[in-house]
């Protein structure tokens, strides 16, 4: 994992305090991390020591998912909210692999991600990064740059990884993804992975949920492990493909898949719907 402080931080970075993305990037092995992330990230460790694993399920869900959708769906544009720092297997390297001229637009509000990628992406005409909250959907879905790649009257997949369990359950997050996906068009899909509180199903993961939501509290203001059925909320109306709402190595795993989570196995789900 990256122990050096990046060069030069970007303008307005606050690099005092923690931020999801760059502990995210650090659990990934990145290098755009500040010791304030790192600090986050150690007591993380000691909640979750396989944390980095999670971190790297997600990524290959991530990988599985848009491969499925281009490859195999017929996916021509990706919405990926709250995407993170630039990292090895972006979205639209892994859609473009598939599906040569597919557009993806990266929307995220920290800083450091929109610096990193509009300057990874500054010469590729068929993807952006465009800043925007994701707790204003209507905003994303009517925002002028989107609209330059995004045709919503076509089908989209839309992309919420590892995003909606840090929003508030006052901020409704299964109703913020019911809004995005009310202005997709018929053949559009869902895509979420979230941290899951597995209750009495599993007594000793669930402990450590509520110790890890707890830290995410205290430090980055927000987190929550919310209960399978408070995930699948977020796709009412939605047709779960198969095999539903599942540990994230369980979504359709291929032969080259490395992440071996532990503890943390249960508290990362994922799932996959089609807007019939």
């Amino acid at each position: 994992m990256a122990e050096s402080e990046p060069e030069r931080p970007p303008r307005d970075v606050d690099t005092t305090r923690p931020s999801v993305s760059r502990v995210y990037d650090f659990m990934l092995g990145g290098k755009d991390n500040y010791e304030a992330d790192r600090e986050l990230a150690r007591l993380a460790l000691e909640v979750a020591p396989d944390a980095p694993e999670a971190a790297q399920a997600n990524r290959e869900f991530l990988k599985r998912v848009v491969r499925h959708l281009a490859a195999e769906a017929g996916i021509r544009q990706f919405l990926d909210l709250g995407s993170g720092l630039p990292t090895r297997g972006n979205v639209h390297e892994i859609a473009q692999a598939s599906a040569p001229g597919t557009r993806v637009v990266y929307v995220d509000h920290d800083p450091i991600v929109l610096v990193h990628g509009r300057a990874l992406l500054a010469v590729d005409d068929t993807t952006t990064v465009v800043e925007a909250d994701i707790r204003e959907p209507e905003g994303i879905a009517d925002h002028p740059e989107i609209r330059k790649l995004i045709d919503f009257g076509e089908p989209v997949g839309l992309l919420m990884f590892a995003i909606l369990h840090h929003l508030t359950d006052a901020e409704n997050p299964a109703g913020i993804a019911a809004r995005m996906v009310s202005r997709l068009a018929p053949g559009s899909f869902l895509a979420v992975s979230h941290f899951c509180n597995p209750g009495q199903a599993h007594p000793e993961v669930s402990r450590q949920a509520y110790t890890a939501e707890k830290l995410f509290n205290q430090h980055l203001g927000a987190g929550r492990w919310r209960t399978r059925e408070e995930i699948l909320a977020c796709f009412d109306g939605l047709d779960i493909l198969e095999p539903g709402l599942v540990p994230l190595p369980e979504w359709r795993p291929d032969p080259g898949d490395q992440a071996e989570p532990g503890i943390t196995y249960h508290t990362f789900v994922g799932a996959v719907a089609r807007k019939p």
